[in-house]
């Protein structure tokens, strides 16, 4: 068993060495550091750090996340002197390593919990920026004249327009295969890492181009200059003569401070929720001891600073290879360390030869991944109270730095929440009651629940045993944040893993932010349950919420129609539609669903006659593939069907129902036999347009019990079906 886990661990050190490699080198060039530096920072991470924490398959190193205060550092510290700004942004990051390892031992590891989670995205998306913003002109062999990120991203154009070719050849090359790599067939190529992958493709471009040898070329009319040690990584003689040494004749000015203070905090924050993130992939679901882990990395922080390396955090991209390639261990830390120190001693020549711009690629597709298109989709689906923090937190960062942008973000969140009715007061004190019950305990919340006031739920939920069943009740909660509801949701994992239960209850008169199941919520007062202290949900609406617990569903009885409108703007319903009620949400792994009651107008006049029906819809489904269409008779969808443009595909041997629909191949390819027969056997209705899916028994109410149960099911396996097939598809295509 042991030799088997050494050799587990060697092999997957070995691989995260292979992607280390070229990731230190170029965030340290990113960060105005020597390439060197970043190859110290791991070594100590892992030869080190490694035997200080006891994080099972954390990787240490150098992080992108860093990038934009170290190279802010650097500039501000030095002015003209990049030297000196270095030797300066040293002792910054030495006295930060203290600072960090006090944090440690105060419990800060536990903070990470509280700051709120869109102002967290927003600094990442904004670190994201700032790399893309510098290092797009290193792909292209330019240097900008810009230096805010904002005036580095302005000047892109120009940087394309007067690009390096032969540079740019391997930068641009190295980015198309980062972004390509996922798509790409071949087997054995596919196996590589994709960093491996770049040096094997850009290293021998760099021999053909001649990049080790300065001179001069031309195309047309333009002559262009290469110059090695612009294009190549620079190292130094030898593996000791990188070292460099501190200056802390500036310690105690405003501008070292400050930068200790972000390279702490941030640098703090980074770790603690990476190593969050790589515990929830730990197939053994082991559990890092974050406050010891904060004080391994500031003493790996605080000797890097003493010898000229870089800050490390616990990496998540590494970390994510190591645990991939099978690691059982912290030990696999220590292989990636030792094989660094292993390379660069004996194979420096080979690093020496590595283009800068096809570092620089590797660091603009981190930066996409930070600030992705995707991650502002994610956030605007929370909320726009969500999206506002976000959007503040990075376009403040990039008009200031890390730690205003973060500041702003939070103010605005705090702002938010006073404008909603929530007193400042109440955010720091949390008040709730615990009772036992028939089920087992019960927290009954009151006041507010917020991502301020989290840390104190955390420690009275870390008393409570996990293998027993915790019910927390937030009835009479006036406001619940999504920095709250998602580190709770975090929570019943462990729940679940031990044999316990964590459920959330009593949200029935609570307004939801947006459609998320973890958006943020207030309380919404019912004048009609005010005036009547007997008050009870009706015997149908107490038979729903019930089937919700029992599938831990969030249930809302009473709402306005203004909640179910976004979710039925596809749909010609909509303008019928004069009252929800009822609703069931939930959101899986690849889509989400809602069922609910709903009243509408019957006919297309201006009649008073109004019918009852229960619908559900699925959306945030898998994208393409997805036809509009409807199925079973014309005559059971109401007359405002013949607004579609669709045409009928009658009954077959293939398709026991009719379908109608714009695009007889794409729906042929839709309805697999799957899909086909899970249709054919249940008495609904399905209307599908742009990508969402409405479903219904002929208009009609459907019985709480088990004909909720049974649409319930029928939601699940439907969206299942799709999901599946969409995944099938995405397999074909790589």
């Amino acid at each position: 068993m042991i030799s088997k886990s050494i050799k587990s661990n060697f092999i997957s050190g070995f691989l995260v060495f292979l992607i280390a490699l070229p990731l230190c080198l170029g965030i340290a060039k990113a960060s105005g550091f020597p390439p060197i530096a970043g190859i110290y920072t791991a070594i100590i991470g892992g030869l080190i750090v490694t035997f200080l924490t006891k994080a099972p398959l954390a990787i240490k190193g150098p992080a992108a996340g860093l990038i934009a205060i170290a190279i802010s550092a650097v500039e501000e510290l030095g002015g003209n002197d990049p030297i000196l700004g270095y030797k300066l942004t040293l002792a910054v990051i030495a006295v930060s390593g203290v600072l960090q390892i006090l944090l440690g031992f105060a419990k800060f590891g536990k903070m990470g919990d509280m700051f709120p989670i869109s102002v967290i995205r927003g600094m990442l998306a904004a670190i994201g920026v700032i790399i893309i913003s510098k290092q797009a002109h290193v792909i292209l062999g330019v240097v900008p004249e810009a230096k805010s990120a904002w005036g580095l991203l302005a000047e892109i154009p120009h940087s394309l327009l007067h690009l390096n070719p032969k540079v740019a050849a391997i930068g641009l090359l190295s980015l198309a295969l980062l972004f390509g790599h996922p798509y790409i067939k071949n087997a054995t190529v596919k196996k590589l890492p994709a960093p491996l992958l770049i040096l094997l493709v850009a290293i021998p471009l760099g021999f053909i181009f001649n990049l080790s040898e300065e001179h001069s070329y031309s195309i047309g009319t333009i002559d262009y200059n290469i110059n090695p040690s612009q294009f190549l990584v620079v190292l130094p003689e030898s593996f000791l003569g990188g070292i460099t040494f501190p200056d802390f004749s500036q310690l105690l000015t405003y501008t070292s401070i400050k930068y200790i203070l972000m390279f702490a905090l941030v640098g703090s924050i980074e770790s603690v929720l990476s190593a969050k993130a790589v515990d929830a992939l730990d197939p053994k679901g082991r559990v890092t001891n974050l406050n010891q882990d904060l004080v391994a990395v500031g003493i790996g922080n605080t000797i890097a600073g003493l010898i000229g390396g870089l800050p490390m955090i616990s990496e998540i991209v590494r970390s994510s290879a190591n645990i991939n390639s099978g690691a059982k261990g912290r030990m696999s830390n220590f292989y990636h360390g030792l094989f660094l120190l292993l390379f660069v001693v004996l194979a420096a020549a080979v690093i020496k030869t590595i283009p800068n711009a096809a570092l620089a690629a590797m660091l603009v597709f981190t930066g996409f991944k930070l600030a992705s298109p995707k991650e502002f989709k994610k956030i605007n689906n929370v909320g726009i109270d969500q999206l506002m923090q976000f959007l503040t937190t990075l376009i403040v960062t990039l008009m200031t730095d890390l730690l205003v942008g973060v500041a702003a973000g939070i103010a605005l969140k705090v702002a938010i929440e006073l404008v909603q009715g929530v007193k400042l007061k109440e955010m720091f004190d949390l008040k709730t009651q615990i009772s036992a019950s028939e089920d087992g305990l019960v927290i009954k919340f009151t006041g507010v629940a917020s991502f301020i006031n989290y840390l104190k739920f955390k420690s009275l939920i870390d008393a409570q045993p996990k293998n027993q069943k915790i019910v927390l009740d937030f009835s009479d909660a006036y406001f619940i944040d999504h920095t709250f509801l998602s580190n709770i949701h975090n929570i019943q994992n462990k729940f679940m893993k031990e044999g316990g239960e964590l459920i959330k209850t009593g949200f029935e008169n609570h307004h939801f932010q947006s459609q998320h199941h973890l958006s943020s919520r207030r309380l919404v007062t019912n004048p009609y349950r005010q005036s009547n202290p007997k008050y009870e949900l009706s015997k149908r609406a107490g038979a729903i919420q019930n089937m919700a617990l029992v599938h831990e569903l969030d249930f809302e009885a009473n709402l306005s129609p203004s909640f179910v409108r976004p979710y039925l703007s596809a749909f010609s319903i909509l303008s019928r539609l004069r009252r929800a009620q009822n609703f069931v949400l939930g959101t899986r792994e690849h889509y989400s669903f809602m069922i609910c009651d709903i009243t509408y107008v019957n006919v297309s006049d201006f009649s008073t006659e109004s019918r009852t029906a229960t619908i559900a819809l699925i959306f945030n489904i898998a994208k393409g593939g997805i036809p509009d269409f409807y199925t079973k008779e014309k005559r059971d969808l109401f007359d405002f069907v013949t607004q579609y443009d669709f045409d009928l595909m009658p009954k077959s041997n293939t398709m026991p129902f009719n379908v109608f629909g714009n695009n007889k191949q794409l729906v042929d390819s839709f309805f697999t036999p799957q899909i086909t027969e899970l249709i054919a056997e249940q008495p609904y209705t399905i209307e599908c347009k742009r990508r969402e899916m409405l479903i219904h028994k002929e208009w009609e109410t459907v019985s709480e019990g088990k004909s909720l149960e049974n649409m319930l099911s029928f939601v699940d396996q439907l969206a299942s079906e799709v999901v599946k097939k969409r995944l099938v598809e995405a397999q074909k295509v790589k």
